[in-house]
């Protein structure tokens, strides 16, 4: 059997060749002989951006070819992530800062192994694979592993002390809250990344199919039967599964791989699996995630929200602990993660164009994070006013994202298609099939009845009129006021998504540049600012922020 939660010991991890290898590759689990093995796995993206910078930087190549351990790859990759003054030349892509990143997480895979084997070594309470997982979370989730970049101070102790002794110290914290698991992982990751997961695990058609349709009905019988019990307690680790759940897993499988709904690789392939069969599919699904660095930090861009068939996860980051230096509810909690490199970028471009005085106040506010009333006593003004131009300022960056995205274009297009492709058998890991879903319940009985007679039951309208004795026109208008509840409902949607997008991008961006203003000043994240040091790290913000747009 594969045997994803091995207690036998943590397989040795082989060495990275070089440098280049050390910023570029991730750790793979697979299972030899029956024993878990660990493997390096190189990611092409990143492996794409190493041989740009050699290509284009001769500093680059050379420091590719230091005998120092990739120390000084490090420290460039680290100048990189955290200077916000750093000009970037012409040939190097948008992204690179988030690349960077990536590289840093890459090399960190090495500390997030280490430190995994330190706390496994102190307690057996949890498996090995699961400590590993823990680690890589930190370094995977893109904004905690900055902010912990920027925490570091070389003059106390080198990088990799600083990251395995923090992993350590997550490790055992995250480990006795209690609330991970690769169950929980299994539950919550969407179809999209577990199909994803499996190609990058090696896993092909029809087998893929089996796992994701096997994972539907695993998720109905373990919510009912083990998450949602009345003996477990909320905020408690998500337990094992029991022998019964697999095996009422298995029923429902073989009793649905035969219907129209279920994908075609499954119907044609119609031979029944037992319960222990669902289980070793079910922890194969779990090791891909583990080893697949996407499904860790999943990314949704507001462009694609143009796209057809785009997934999001929008729960997965709810209980992560932040760091104890890390302001808790810092950012809130949108429905999900935008990270388009074009919005971004327009967005800080209006927000360099704002008056003076609204810059200073969105910097005060989402940077330093004080109050309106705090900000009002600072400015020497009443709080209406700094409220008003709170509004004014978020209005007018509103409107450069609505710009962007531009939903009246596209939604009425998408809602037509859905009804004709998906309404029968909608991706409710799909946000805005999602949505759809939410706004069919909210029309009116006749109307429900006329949708699913000709877009669940695939009706024609002559059929319907003779099946209901209706008059033509009258079923055309309904049908046609039924789409145009669906299109308004999804705008409100999008709305909203854009309104906590924009709210969660400043609180981002100001605190970004609020940080790097501290470490300029070498100001301490602790030290509650009095009002002549706000003002001197207020004017390090605006520097900061008219450099990076010119």
């Amino acid at each position: 059997m594969f045997n994803v939660f091995n207690l036998a010991g943590m397989p040795r991890l082989p060495e990275r060749q070089n440098n280049s290898d050390k910023f570029s590759m991730s750790i793979v689990l697979e299972t030899k002989n029956g024993r878990t093995v660990s493997q390096w796995r190189a990611e092409s993206r990143l492996k794409r951006n190493l041989a740009l910078y050699k290509e284009r930087n001769e500093e680059f190549a050379l420091l590719c070819r230091c005998r120092d351990k990739g120390k000084a790859l490090l420290q460039f990759w680290l100048n990189m992530a955290l200077d916000a003054n750093q000009e970037p030349e012409d040939w190097e892509p948008d992204d690179r800062k988030e690349l960077a990143l990536e590289h840093l997480a890459s090399y960190c895979e090495e500390s997030c192994y280490w430190a995994a084997k330190k706390v496994w070594q102190d307690s057996k309470e949890r498996s090995w694979e699961e400590y590993l997982w823990l680690a890589r979370i930190q370094v995977y989730q893109s904004d905690n592993f900055l902010e912990i970049c920027q925490r570091y101070n070389e003059q106390r102790s080198s990088f990799d002390t600083y990251i395995q002794k923090f992993l350590f110290n997550q490790i055992k914290t995250q480990s006795s809250i209690g609330k991970f698991s690769g169950w929980r992982l299994l539950y919550k990751k969407s179809d999209k990344e577990l199909r994803e997961a499996l190609q990058y695990l090696g896993r092909r058609e029809p087998e893929i199919s089996f796992f994701i349709l096997a994972r539907k009905y695993f998720k109905q019988v373990y919510l009912i039967n083990t998450v949602k019990a009345p003996a477990r307690k909320s905020g408690q680790k998500w337990p094992d599964p029991k022998s019964e759940d697999f095996e009422a897993t298995a029923q429902l499988y073989n009793g649905h791989k035969s219907l129209p709904s279920a994908p075609y690789e499954v119907r044609a392939n119609s031979g029944n699996v037992t319960g222990e069969q669902i289980k070793e599919w079910m922890r194969l699904c779990i090791t891909a995630l583990q080893n697949y660095p996407k499904s860790i930090n999943p990314r949704f861009s507001l462009e694609a929200l143009q796209e057809k068939g785009r997934e999001a996860e929008y729960e997965e980051t709810q209980d992560f602990q932040e760091p104890e230096w890390q302001s808790s509810g810092e950012f809130g909690e949108p429905t999900t993660e935008f990270q388009g490199s074009r919005t971004n970028s327009v967005l800080r471009e209006q927000l360099e164009n704002l008056k003076p005085e609204q810059k200073k106040i969105l910097l005060l506010y989402y940077g330093i994070g004080l109050n309106q009333k705090q900000i009002a006593v600072i400015a020497g003004v009443n709080q209406a006013t700094i409220s008003r131009h709170l509004s004014r300022s978020k209005v007018k960056l509103l409107e450069t994202v609505v710009g962007l995205s531009q939903p009246t274009g596209w939604v009425k297009e998408y809602v037509a298609g859905w009804l004709q492709q998906n309404y029968s058998v909608p991706q409710h890991s799909d946000l805005i099939q999602a949505a759809l879903v939410a706004a069919l319940k909210k029309l009116d009985p006749q109307a429900r009845d006329l949708l699913r007679l000709r877009y669940g039951q695939r009706l024609d309208e002559q059929q319907i009129v003779h099946q209901l004795g209706m008059n033509p026109t009258e079923l055309t208008e309904l049908l046609s006021r039924a789409k145009h509840q669906l299109q308004a409902d999804l705008l409100d949607a999008l709305k909203t998504w854009i309104q906590e997008y924009l709210e969660k991008w400043l609180s981002r961006y100001c605190k970004s540049i609020y940080l790097s203003a501290l470490r300029t000043l070498d100001i301490s994240l602790q030290i509650e600012l009095a009002t002549d040091r706000v003002n001197a790290v207020l004017e390090i913000c605006l520097e900061t922020l008219s450099k990076s747009n010119q």
